[in-house]
């Protein structure tokens, strides 16, 4: 019952809070605003879009292909279209539940590829650290370039987050965080007993491990760091695209649009997909640049409905064509 609760929480309020900023956007705009956005949308050329989401196509390929030089070190070959259908399954699982497409993305290719589960985690993981250290470090260059222009907004967020959160509850969180680690080295390294539960943990960490150490034994590195870079100037070129679709946003700087790339990424682990969050983000960045703010909120709600399409269409494509993939291959070897 705990368990069906936390999962039906998982949804409800990611999701939620979506909605709730979708309906917070919309009913604080005036007649005029709804008017003034309509018209952006009417104005918008639409062909700048679609031409964005065939460099958007080309990180997903390059990002199912990557996928394939941390899990040779393992001893492991997989076909690309399953590492591309796998990909583009856990985005569009991702819309419906955050986090939880990097789970259906290992189950699904466990089951064709016959890769254990805890193994292709933790390459996935190690993914996941190279993307973040790529995030971080756009990141940090986006504030020393661009402090002066967004340091009024970095200290609204840092201010709304921090009256949210209590002194108490911080302390709270430190004191369960050390119990937790405590007892991981106490079960891990001291207790010689068995514990099935343990034993079983124990082996999908080093599952875990030996997937994110993949990362530093394969023989591809450089081709494996290539692939991680292609992927972000391809993020960075679909998005940067877009701005040519309205006349208001084509003369924004590279710094505010990087700005924006940056913060709408962010909103997207906030909410479903981003929504609701990320036209709000991208809104808010391009009036420190200008750009009237019902023009910024369209300008926002195009690229995250063009972006989110993209990743619905292809994922229910994947569903579909995976296991019809796999099925004319097994009659194929039969």
């Amino acid at each position: 019952m705990k368990k069906k609760l936390l999962d039906a929480l998982k949804i409800i309020l990611p999701l939620g809070l979506g909605l709730y900023l979708v309906w917070f956007f919309y009913s604080s705009l005036s007649e005029q605003d709804k008017v003034d956005i309509a018209s952006s949308f009417q104005s918008a050329n639409y062909a700048w879009v679609l031409f964005s989401l065939f460099f958007g196509l080309l990180s997903h390929l390059s990002r199912a292909y990557r996928w394939s030089y941390t899990l040779e070190p393992l001893g492991y070959k997989t076909r690309f279209w399953n590492n591309f259908f796998a990909v583009m399954i856990a985005y569009l699982v991702n819309l419906a539940v955050p986090r939880l497409g990097e789970l259906s993305r290992c189950g699904v290719t466990a089951r064709y590829e016959k890769v254990p589960f805890n193994k292709l985690l933790g390459t996935v993981i190690a993914e996941r650290v190279a993307d973040f250290i790529i995030l971080i470090l756009i990141t940090v260059s986006v504030v020393f370039i661009q402090f002066e222009i967004i340091k009024e907004l970095i200290f609204e967020i840092v201010n709304a987050i921090t009256e949210k959160v209590s002194g108490i509850a911080l302390y709270g969180f430190v004191g369960v965080l050390l119990l937790g680690i405590l007892a991981f080295v106490y079960f891990f390294f001291l207790d010689k007993k068995e514990h099935p539960f343990i034993d079983k943990l124990k082996g999908i960490i080093v599952g875990l491990y030996e997937g994110v150490a993949s990362i530093f034994k394969m023989k591809k590195k450089w081709q494996f760091l290539g692939h991680t870079a292609f992927i972000w100037v391809m993020y960075l070129l679909m998005f940067y695209l877009c701005f040519f679709s309205l006349p208001e946003t084509k003369d924004v700087p590279i710094g505010g649009i990087l700005t924006a790339f940056v913060l709408g990424g962010f909103t997207i682990v906030l909410t479903n997909g981003g929504i609701g969050a990320y036209p709000l983000a991208i809104q808010a960045v391009l009036l420190l640049y200008g750009v009237d703010k019902n023009t910024g909120a369209a300008f926002g709600w195009i690229v995250w409905t063009a972006q989110t399409l993209m990743l619905v269409i292809f994922g229910a494509i994947s569903f579909v064509l995976m296991p019809i993939y796999n099925k004319r291959i097994a009659h194929a070897e039969a």
